[in-house]
């Protein structure tokens, strides 16, 4: 059996955890070593998301590698070889005009996108670049070796790359799902047709959980569901509640198990669409078909966006303008708009940085704040 064979196979036996739509491309890639250090990691309980990031970034690091200098990458790299990689991702287009070798060389960059590596038409964008950089380094140290990525050199040039090539920082959606969008997507799903109920479901208990992740939507299983005793409330009935046993988070520990809980409303939402598709084990939100059969397996964490641009549209929204993320940072603006403490939001949302869950909360604030009626 040959190597590339071998690859393959080995990659196979990970591919339920690790889902790789072009493992025939990348057992040519990758090194024996990259594969059971994929391994590896799978049996040490890396979680998915992390795991497909990291292979992705390994596999365009070795095409790059290949690509630039005609061998893989070598173990430890070289001060050099990293400096070669800033200067051919970070680089001035207005210097490219008059300097044809400036930035990536052209038979390296028709290399990555003949390979499907390379997609942009410009220099990366910094934070890509440090990514793959710490990935890098990152793999390195699990190799049992140390690298030059700490060097005065190395941080010296992506600091001067950066600055010669300012990019704004961008949010990863230009609006947030706050509650009087939240309830315009509602609206939508305003029949018994499983679809709706679904969708319903989904937005509610994403957006009440804290603004969960599409990808811990997408995986959530009966099992993590937890009934918990109703909530008493003033001049009603008491509201129901459950626990979501999330697990593993991207945040979390390995050995921490994340739970947030869901009240009223998102409750009584989600046990009708379990009622209504007759699911009592497994997945949560799956997929339906055209005749209205609803399939054994979860939905893929991209239909959570899908159904979020979707619910947009049917709102009379700009589906350009809103993802699944929007339900996230929707959730800690809300939170501020209606004046809930950082601290009791962080606890549902589960963010680890106060600043990053901070950033929604002042901008509420600016908005809402004296200092911008000024006038």
């Amino acid at each position: 059996m040959s190597a590339v064979n071998r690859r393959v196979q080995e990659l196979d036996t990970i591919a339920a955890v690790l889902p790789l739509e072009r493992r025939d491309e990348l057992a040519e890639l990758l090194t024996d070593q990259d594969v059971e250090t994929l391994r590896h990691l799978v049996n040490e309980g890396m979680g998915d998301n992390t795991l497909r990031a990291l292979t992705s970034d390994l596999a365009y690091l070795q095409a790059w590698s290949l690509a630039a200098t005609h061998v893989s990458l070598p173990w430890p790299a070289p001060e050099a070889l990293l400096l070669k990689f800033v200067a051919h991702h970070l680089w001035q287009p207005q210097q490219r005009e008059s300097d044809l070798d400036h930035g990536m060389p052209a038979d390296v960059e028709r290399s990555l996108r003949d390979q499907g590596f390379l997609r942009t038409t410009g220099p990366h964008a910094p934070d890509t670049v440090r990514r793959r950089l710490a990935t890098w380094s990152t793999l390195t140290k699990w190799r049992g070796m140390s690298g030059h990525f700490s060097s005065p050199a190395l941080k010296s040039a992506i600091r001067l790359a950066v600055r010669a090539t300012p990019r704004p920082r961008k949010r990863k959606n230009a609006k947030a799902v706050t509650g009087d969008v939240l309830a315009r997507m509602l609206a939508t799903c305003n029949t018994d047709r499983l679809p709706d109920l679904r969708d319903r479901a989904i937005l509610m208990v994403a957006f009440a959980s804290g603004g969960r992740r599409r990808s811990e939507i997408a995986a959530l299983r009966t099992e993590q569901l937890t009934v918990e005793a109703p909530v008493a409330v003033d001049n009603g009935p008491p509201l129901p509640s459950l626990a979501v046993h999330l697990g593993r988070t991207k945040t979390s520990g390995a050995d921490q198990d994340e739970i947030v809980y869901l009240t009223g409303r998102p409750v009584e939402a989600l046990n009708t669409w379990l009622a209504a598709a007759r699911i009592d084990k497994g997945s949560v939100f799956r997929a339906i078909d055209r005749w209205g059969n609803v399939s054994r397996r979860a939905i893929d964490p991209k239909a959570v966006n899908d159904i979020v641009k979707l619910r947009a549209r049917k709102a009379g929204l700009d589906p350009t303008e809103f993802s699944a993320h929007g339900l996230r940072s929707g959730y800690l603006t809300e939170a501020a708009n209606r004046g809930i403490p950082l601290p009791e939001a962080m606890e549902q949302s589960r963010h680890r940085s106060v600043q990053q869950a901070s950033d929604y909360y002042n901008s509420a604030t600016r908005r809402s704040g004296r200092a911008a009626r000024l006038v």
